[in-house]
């Protein structure tokens, strides 16, 4: 299996972030190290294979999968690593993307007139500002996202509207009661197609049926009401 062989190499891409991720599952703590992927689970399937110790010690959530429906861009990037997550025994927990539909995390969504009007100035302001994916430079996130959002290429419904995919997985760690979980036995993805183990003793858990207006609610609070971890400094 190519995580195997790429894990027993000297030097391999994604090395540092591997490392990164034991160094922190084994550091000292009293709750499990939860770890938020919102693109492919390579690095962490890899992290698993080096040092199947830290798999008591974290919480995978991961944003991906139209399940049990297929496709999926963060789940077609690496489907072996997503079959391995399925097979190791973690705890390993899915916030549904399930594109077009009202029960995944394309349902949160956010017109470009909100974000016009609640997000100019929001957010900490930088000194140095930075320049932007499509020119200008900004000194707050929040006159960002609206230069993001004046030039996303496709928006979708009526009135359209973008979804927010990573806040959304990203709010569940933060507050459960905004999505609904089910936990079920751990299926596998065969040649991109579903296949239920119902005799699987090893379970994971689905996220669905987000509340996107508790979700977006909190998000344009924080962003007004933000507070700023000190805690490094």
């Amino acid at each position: 299996m190519w995580i195997t062989q790429q894990s027993s190499e000297a030097e391999f891409d994604g090395m540092d972030a591997v490392n990164f991720i034991i160094e922190r599952a084994h550091a000292e703590s009293d709750r499990k190290l939860v770890l938020l992927p919102v693109g492919k689970l390579t690095n962490i399937a890899l992290a698993l294979e080096k040092d199947p110790s830290i798999a008591s010690k974290v919480r995978i959530v991961w944003l991906g999968s139209n399940y049990p429906d297929p496709g999926e861009y963060n789940q077609d990037d690496d489907t072996s690593a997503l079959q391995y997550m399925l097979d190791a025994k973690v705890d390993f927990e899915i916030a549904l993307v399930r594109y077009d539909k009202p029960s995944g995390t394309d349902a949160v969504r956010a017109l470009l007139s909100e974000i016009e009007e609640k997000m100019p100035g929001m957010g900490p302001t930088i000194s140095e500002p930075v320049t932007g994916r499509h020119g200008n430079e900004f000194t707050t996130f929040g006159d960002y996202s609206i230069s993001l959002f004046r030039n996303i290429d496709e928006y979708h419904g009526d009135p359209p509207s973008r979804a927010l995919y990573d806040m959304a997985a990203v709010a569940i760690v933060k507050n459960s009661s905004w999505a609904v979980p089910s936990d079920i036995p751990s299926p596998q993805l065969v040649d991109n197609t579903w296949i239920g183990r119902p005799d699987n003793s090893h379970e994971i858990t689905i996220w669905e049926n987000f509340d996107k207006e508790k979700i977006l609610q909190d998000f344009f609070h924080s962003m007004e009401n933000y507070s700023l971890d000190t805690a490094a400094e």
